[in-house]
Order: C-alpha cells, then sequence, then structure tokens
C-alpha cells in the first residue's frame, strides 16, 4: 500500500486530515481545517451515508457517461481501480499510466495507486486512505476519496472575493438568492431543505424555467422535484438525491449539498462576466461610503472634543477663591478627579481623532478621491491649539488651588493665633479699669496707701508686661488684613477694642498713679519683704503666663528641620526649668518669710499681700499648670515630629519612583525616535514590533498608576515641596501622555504605509529602498525632508525631476549620483520640481513627510482604478447603453449600493433616453472628484 502520510504535498485530504492547506492559497486547506474534516462517525449516520451515495454516484456518473460507460455501486464499481482511473482522466483532462487490465488482487492495487498517485500530484495529501481498503469495498474509504476528488476537481477553484472555496461557494449562493422571499442561505444543510434556494438559483439565471412565485414554503418534497427535474432536463445537471430523502431528514447531509450545489455554480458559471462588473462597481462604492462614513465619524468626535474643551477651560480658569480651607481642598479634590476621570479618556479621544483622521486621508489618496476638509475650526490644528490652551488652563488652575490652601491655612492659623492672645488679653484686662478707676486711697489709711503704691507700680510693671502681647495681636490683625482673611471686620472689630482699651488702661493708669504720688508723703515704711515678694512674684508669674502661653501656642511646620528647631527650643526651655523652680521657692520663701516675722512679732496681716495680687497659690497653680503643659509639648512635638518624618518617607517614596519612571519615559521617547527612522524588515515585521513595544509600555501603566497614589498621599499630606527629585507629577503625566500619543502616531504611520503598499502594488524591496534614501537625506532624524533634500532624494532614485518620468542610473550611492549630475552640469528643472512640492507639501510648510514621500513614489509607480474603469463597468451592467435603470442597478447590485447610486444618478439627457434612464458616466467621475456627485 502506498504511504501517503510522508508525501510532500501541498494539500491534505482524508478521514483524519486536521492540517491547512498551502499550495493553493490556504483555502482548501482552511476549509478542511474547519468543520469538514473526513469525519467517520458521521459516516454511520444511514440517511447521511444514503444521500452520499446518491450524491457522489450520480456526480461520478455525470462524468463518467462522457466516456461511455457509468457506475452503480459506488463502493464495488472502483475496486479494480479501472473506473476510477477513467474517472480522474475524465475530469482533469489529462492521461494517467496504462491499467493493468489482470483481475488478480494485485492487479488491482497498482490500478488503485495509480489513481491516488495522480490525486496526490494535484495537490492532495490522502490520509489513512490506501488502495487495499478501495479494492476491498470500504464504503467509508471510497466515500471519502470521492470527497476529496469532489473538492479538488469541483468546488476547490470556486472563489468569490478571495474566500475559501466553501465560503465562496456559500457567499455566491447568498448573493445570488439575496433577492428572494423566504430564502436564507446560511450553511449548506438545513438552508436547502424546502427547495426555495434551490430554485431560487434556477429562477436567478434562468428565469423563465421556473414560475417561483408559485411555489409554497409548506411544500418542499413539490419544490425539491420541480427544481431537480428542471435542472435535469434543461441544465444537464443529473439528478443526485430524492427529495423525500431530503426532506426525511432532520439534517441533510452538508457533502451531498454541497456536490450538488456545485453543479449549479458550474452550470451557471458563465454569467460571471456581468458579476465580475457589478463587483467593480460595489468596491468602488463601498470605498466612497466608508469614507463618508468616516468623515461623519470625525465632524462628531471633533465636535463632541472641542465642546468638552469649551466647557472644561472656563472651569479651569475661575480663580474665584473661596473662603475656607474646606472649600477650597472640595475644589482640589474636583480637580483631581477630573486628571483622574475626565480628562484621560479625551486625551485618547484627541489622540484617535488625529488617528481616524490620517486614515481616512490615506484611504481617500488611495482611492484616488480629494482630500477630507473638516468644517470650519475643527481641524487637527484647531483641536491642538483648544486642547493647549486647556492644557495652559490646567497648569495655572493647580497651581492657583495649591498657593489659595497655603493662604487659607496660614490665615486659619493665624486667625486662631489672634483669637487665644485676644482671650488671654481680655482675661487679663477683665477688671481692670474697675480697679483704676477705684478711688480707695482717699479713705485708706497711711499703711494703706502706701501698699496702694507699690501695689500700682506692681500693675505698671505688669501692664509693661502686656505691651508686647497687645502690639502681638495689632501685628496680626494687619497681616489678616493684608493677606485678604474673610472674617476681617470681625478681627479689626475686636482689635480695636482691645487698643482702645489698652489705652484707656495707660490713660486711667497715669492718672491714677497722679493720685497717689500726691498722698505719697502720707505713707510710712512698707514691708520690704512684701515689696520684695511682690517685684519678684510679678515678673516670675508674667514668666509662667508666657510659658503658658507659649507652650499652648499653635505650631505649623513643613519640614523635618522646622520641627527639630521647635523641639530643640523646647529643649533649651526645658533646661531652664530648675533655676525657675530655684526662683519660686525663693519667691515662696520671701513670702514664708514675712509670714515669720509678722508671727514673731505679733504683726497681725490683712491677710494678702497688699503689693501685689499675685498669691503664693497662684504661683503654684500656675507652676503646676507649666509641668502638666511640659509634657504635653513634648507629646505634641513628637507627633508632629513623626508626622514630618512621615511626610520625608512620602517625599523619597515619591522621588525614588519618580527617578525611575521619569528617565524611563524619556528613554522610551528617544527609542522611538530611533525606532521610527531605523525602520528594518518588512513593514508587517515593523508593525508587530511597534505593537509589541506599545505593549511593553502598556504594561508599564502600573507603575505610573504607584506614582499617582503616591503623588494624592504626598497632596492629601499637604506637602508642597520635594528637594529629592527634579520630577512632578505633571512632568510624569504630560511625557506619559506624549510617549503613548506618539508609539500610536508610528503605529498608524507604519499602518498607512501597508495601506498604500497593498493598494499600490508596491514590493518590500522599493519600500525598503524608499525608506534607505529618505533616512539617508534626513540628516537631522527629524523625519521629514527639506525642499533640497527631497529633491536630492528623487534624484538619487532615478527620478528625472525635468521631465517628470523615472530614468535607470544604476546602483550608485545618493551622494555619489548627486555629484555626479552636479559635476556634469544637470540642472533640475525649478517648475516642475514646484509642481511636485505642491504635491507632497500642500500646507507650504517647507517640510516632506514619510508618508507624503511615500504616496508621491507609489502615486508615480503604481496603477488605481480609474472613473473610465467604472465607467466601462456601469456600460456592462447596462447592456452596452448609454445609461442604465434602476431594475437594472437592483439586478446587480446588493440593496444598500443600488440604492446609494439610483440617490446620487442624475436623470440621463441623451438622445436615445427612456424614461427612468440614469446618468452613470457622470456619477463615476464625481466618485474620483472630476465634478460635483
Amino acid at each position: 500500500m502506498v504511504d501517503y502520510h510522508a508525501a510532500n504535498q501541498s494539500y491534505q485530504y482524508g478521514p483524519s486530515s486536521g492540517g491547512n492547506g498551502a499550495g493553493g492559497g490556504g483555502s482548501m486547506g482552511d476549509y478542511m481545517a474547519q468543520e469538514d474534516d473526513w469525519d467517520r462517525d458521521l459516516l454511520l449516520d444511514p440517511a447521511w451515508e444514503k444521500q452520499q451515495r446518491k450524491t457522489f454516484t450520480a456526480w461520478c456518473n455525470s462524468h463518467l457517461r462522457k466516456a461511455g460507460t457509468q457506475i452503480e455501486n459506488i463502493d464495488e464499481d472502483f475496486r479494480d481501480g479501472l473506473k476510477l482511473m477513467l474517472l480522474l482522466e475524465v475530469i482533469s483532462g489529462e492521461r494517467l499510466p496504462k491499467p493493468e487490465r489482470g483481475k488478480m488482487r494485485v492487479h488491482k492495487i497498482n490500478n488503485v495507486n495509480k489513481a491516488l498517485d495522480f490525486i496526490a500530484s494535484k495537490g492532495v495529501k490522502l490520509v489513512s486512505i490506501g488502495a487495499e481498503e478501495i479494492v476491498d469495498g470500504n464504503a467509508k474509504m471510497t466515500l471519502g476519496m470521492i470527497w476529496t476528488i469532489i473538492l479538488r476537481f469541483a468546488i476547490q477553484d470556486i472563489s468569490v472575493e478571495e474566500t475559501s472555496a466553501k465560503e465562496g461557494l456559500l457567499l455566491w449562493c447568498q448573493r445570488k438568492t439575496a433577492p428572494y422571499k423566504n430564502v436564507n442561505v446560511q450553511n449548506f444543510h438545513i438552508s436547502w431543505k424546502d427547495g426555495l434556494a434551490f430554485n431560487a438559483l434556477i429562477h436567478r439565471h434562468r428565469p423563465e424555467l421556473i414560475e417561483y412565485d408559485k411555489l409554497r414554503k409548506d411544500d418542499p418534497v413539490t419544490n425539491l422535484n420541480n427544481a431537480f427535474e428542471v435542472a435535469e432536463k434543461y441544465l444537464d445537471i443529473p439528478k443526485m438525491l430524492d427529495a423525500e430523502d431530503i426532506v426525511g431528514t432532520l439534517r441533510p447531509d452538508e457533502k451531498a449539498i454541497m456536490t450538488y450545489v456545485s453543479c449549479f455554480y458550474h452550470a451557471f458559471s458563465g454569467a460571471q462576466k456581468a458579476e465580475t462588473a457589478a463587483n467593480r462597481i460595489c468596491k468602488v462604492l463601498a470605498v466612497n461610503q466608508e469614507n463618508e462614513h468616516l468623515m461623519e465619524d470625525y465632524e462628531r468626535l471633533a465636535s463632541d472634543l472641542l465642546e468638552w474643551i469649551r466647557r472644561t477651560i472656563p472651569w479651569l480658569e475661575d480663580r474665584v477663591p473661596q473662603k475656607t480651607i474646606q472649600e477650597m481642598q472640595q475644589k482640589l479634590e474636583d480637580f483631581r478627579d477630573y486628571r483622574r476621570v475626565h480628562k484621560p479618556p479625551k486625551v485618547q479621544e484627541k489622540c484617535q481623532l488625529e488617528i481616524n483622521f490620517n486614515t481616512l486621508q490615506t484611504k481617500l489618496r488611495l482611492s484616488n478621491r480629494p482630500a477630507f476638509m473638516p468644517s470650519e475650526g475643527r481641524m487637527v490644528s484647531d483641536i491642538n491649539n483648544c486642547w493647549q490652551h486647556l492644557e495652559q488652563a490646567e497648569k495655572g488652575y493647580e497651581e492657583w488651588l495649591l498657593n489659595e490652601i497655603r493662604r487659607l491655612e496660614r490665615l486659619d492659623h493665624l486667625a486662631e493665633k489672634f483669637r487665644q492672645k485676644a482671650s488671654i488679653h481680655e482675661a487679663w484686662t477683665d477688671g481692670k479699669e474697675a480697679m483704676l478707676k477705684h478711688r480707695d486711697y482717699e479713705t485708706a489709711t497711711l499703711s494703706d496707701i502706701k501698699a496702694l503704691i507699690r501695689k500700682h507700680e506692681a500693675f505698671e510693671s505688669d501692664l509693661a508686661a502686656h505691651q508686647d502681647r497687645v502690639e502681638q495681636i495689632a501685628a496680626i490683625a494687619q497681616e489678616l488684613n493684608e493677606l485678604d482673611y474673610y472674617d476681617s471686620h470681625n478681627v479689626n472689630t475686636r482689635c480695636q477694642k482691645i487698643c482702645d482699651q489698652w489705652d484707656a488702661l495707660g490713660s486711667l493708669t497715669h492718672s491714677r498713679r497722679e493720685a497717689l504720688e500726691k498722698t505719697e508723703k502720707q505713707l510710712e515704711t512698707i514691708d520690704q519683704l512684701h515689696l520684695e515678694y511682690a517685684k519678684r512674684a510679678a515678673p516670675f508669674n508674667n514668666w509662667m503666663e508666657s510659658a503658658m502661653e507659649d507652650l499652648q501656642d499653635m505650631f505649623i511646620v513643613h519640614t523635618i528641620e522646622e520641627i527639630e528647631g521647635l523641639i530643640s527650643a523646647h529643649d533649651q526651655f526645658k533646661s531652664t526649668l530648675p533655676d525657675a523652680d530655684r526662683e519660686r521657692e525663693a519667691i515662696l520663701a520671701i513670702h514664708k518669710e514675712a509670714q515669720r516675722i509678722a508671727e514673731s512679732n505679733h504683726i497681725k496681716l490683712s491677710g494678702s499681700n497688699p503689693y501685689t495680687t499675685v498669691t503664693p497659690q497662684i504661683i503654684n497653680s500656675k507652676w503646676e499648670k507649666v509641668q502638666q503643659l511640659v509634657p504635653k509639648r513634648d507629646h505634641a512635638l513628637l507627633e508632629e515630629q513623626s508626622k514630618q518624618q512621615s511626610n520625608e518617607h512620602l517625599r523619597r517614596q515619591f522621588a525614588s519612583q519618580a527617578n525611575i519612571v521619569g528617565p524611563w519615559i524619556q528613554t522610551k521617547m528617544e527609542e522611538i525616535g530611533r525606532i521610527s527612522i531605523e525602520m528594518n524588515g518588512t513593514l508587517e515585521d515593523q508593525l508587530s514590533h511597534l505593537k509589541q513595544y506599545e505593549r511593553s509600555i502598556v504594561d508599564y501603566k502600573p507603575n505610573l498608576d504607584l506614582l499617582e497614589q503616591q503623588h494624592q498621599l504626598i497632596q492629601e499630606a499637604l506637602i508642597f515641596d520635594n528637594k529629592h527629585t527634579n520630577y512632578t507629577m505633571e512632568h510624569i503625566r504630560v511625557g506619559w501622555e506624549q510617549l503613548l500619543t506618539t508609539i500610536a502616531r508610528t503605529i498608524n504611520e507604519v499602518e498607512n504605509q501597508i495601506l498604500t503598499r497593498d493598494a499600490k502594488g508596491i514590493s518590500q524591496e522599493q519600500m525598503q529602498e524608499f525608506r534607505a534614501s529618505f533616512n539617508h537625506f534626513d540628516k537631522d532624524h527629524g523625519g521629514a525632508l527639506g525642499p533640497e533634500e527631497f529633491k536630492a532624494c528623487l534624484i538619487s532614485l532615478g527620478y528625472d525631476v525635468e521631465n517628470d518620468r523615472q530614468k535607470q542610473t544604476g546602483s550608485m550611492d545618493p551622494d555619489d549620483f548627486r555629484a555626479l549630475l552636479i559635476s556634469t552640469g544637470y540642472s533640475l528643472g525649478d517648475a516642475e520640481f514646484n509642481r511636485i512640492m505642491s504635491v507632497v507639501d500642500p500646507n507650504h510648510s517647507g517640510l516632506v513627510t514619510f508618508q507624503a514621500f511615500i504616496d508621491f513614489m507609489s502615486r508615480e509607480t503604481t496603477d488605481t482604478d480609474t472613473a473610465d474603469q467604472v465607467i466601462a463597468s456601469f456600460k456592462v451592467l447596462a447592456g452596452d447603453k448609454n445609461f442604465i435603470t434602476a431594475e437594472e442597478l437592483r439586478r446587480e447590485l446588493p440593496p444598500d449600493q443600488a440604492e446609494y447610486c439610483i440617490a446620487r444618478m442624475a436623470p440621463y439627457q441623451g438622445s436615445d433616453a427612456v424614461p427612468g434612464a440614469l446618468d452613470y458616466k457622470s456619477f463615476s467621475t464625481a466618485l474620483y472628484g472630476e465634478s460635483d456627485l
């Protein structure tokens, strides 16, 4: 038995075949690799086997009768190999080796092997089908072999619009039966059960043979018999199936139906000329419809994006400050949502809009259509200008928000400090005016007067000590006014009240002193100890009050150095506490000494020091308060130190990631620039490499997201500077957006080059030669050529600029060739070169991009569909008439494209016009921009 497993052929058919064929364009191999592999199990279904036997037997006999013979039993009549070889000679038109006429088994095997060898020589790889099995009458293998022959010689060459054999046959059936009601061909089994599809195929090509309107969907047997009988009688298609076999089976055998339908295809193949003409028109119209759809999409997307930008810019330019830090923080949170949620999709829309615009222009150039000009104000440049305005407003808005938050934070701190100092001062001044106005000295004894004088002196000392606090309150109020604090009116009112009261206290103090001095001569000696106590207690009391005020004073810091400075100052303060404690003990000792002397001398004291209101209880109470405030201050400073250490960690964490992401983005931008210049390999390889490169960039997005999270933590912690990195989140975002846009544009450029190459038939070697020449003259690697560089590039490729034609110059280096031209006095024609520049640089920018260069070279070296070709195609459909009717368009074209033509064709005005005649010539020229559509 011949081993067909080892056959080195392009096609592989057989019961277990699963591979794809490559020799015939892949269509048969693809089909065999999908749903039509020979399935042993399906042959176990008696109904399907019966249908295949009938169909395959009829198909074989339709060819064998040309040789004056036929078969009766398909698995018996091929066993000796003679009729099998005869069948192959008939269907192939070739001669096979001479068969052996002996009756022995070896003769039969040799004949079958000759047939199988011939099948294998046609690019078919037979798997698990051997000559012994055919000779033994194996029904499964015999049916599989016949199906393989049918595929190879009856179905393989069927192709509609570059589809595979099965798909092409199915598409042909769908197109031919599309106008018929109750017919929907989706497969080669149940779609044919009711018989209407068979009748529709016949009626489409030979309408006089079938009265299709009289057929009923609920009478499939009549429909099938009618189609089979008409086909056998008028189309020379033998009856391959019985109607009852098809109707009585839940799912008719697909191979049997395909075999039967392929006979109809070959019978009607003569109508292919009109179909080809219709296909050409369909192709041209499809391109025009698609371009119009892309134009509408661009206008809609551009309008939506510009509207969003116009709505967003006023919001970003709004600089009206809020009164509280909470309101400003809410505005900052809204801005974060805008950056994270609202803007990224718009960035993608903008990038996609540019890509769509470039793709549309490329398609228009490839199809010889006029360039697309968007509505006024919707050009890509207009969108870029609006986008730049948006980003300028965005950058200024964020900076303003942060400055406002800093300002409000300082205002809140100053306002709280003002209220605290004002409350302390007001508490101190409470009752002071009444005390100064009291005329107790008029009825006091001499000793009382002396005590009042000393007490007044102590008060004046205390008053002077509070002068600094009043000045601080006034200074804070002034600063709040300068910073435009929203509650400045109440602050000014309270400050003015304190200042007026302070002036009144000064005036009253002076008046009381004058009154006391008038009676000073009446004073006698005063207890020096009380006086000394009062003098030492007053400053010590002020020191304690100042210490308590300082210990309770609010603080705000932004760096670890600032908090460490506060901790150092606090440690210095704590170092003075032992001396203060000794001073307190000394003051209390004075009071105790005065009491001891009074007791020892039986002096009755009034119970209080006449020279001061600062009692030992007050001193001890305040001292205890200071002792309580010190550890609280320690705790507050340590908490702030911990917070600043955490902030420093956030700075370093962000800086560490930013110092990686920032250079990475910059490196990738440089690599993309090199890739776009050093394109090597085929365009598909370049596109694949760029898309892999794009995926690697997209895969890096989690690093950017991590940086965003770290940046959000920094902003939530109100950290405004970072000395550990020069990269800000704004720089990173802009760099990332530019990186994504650049790689997308580069990919789009290669895709457009592929479109140009495929549409214009440019070879890979030509594309590489164009790229090499372009890169050679692109000295600054900017991706564009100046006029002189472009002229030199054209000459290096052998383009005669004076005569507008290419000439062979041999294989010469571009610089050597240009030097040769100059040395020989060759002159480039300015007029012709200016014409070329107007084509490749319509905007007169002075630069020629690689895409424009490729478009020009492709137009110079290839041909495309023209208006004359489309006119010729319409003339075929119109039966050589100078006009066409709506009925003819609807019959030959798909419904949507037929209606497209009817809606746009002008009435035909020629002398041979008939009612409803349409002018297809003016319509065709309008498609190519030679007149108005």
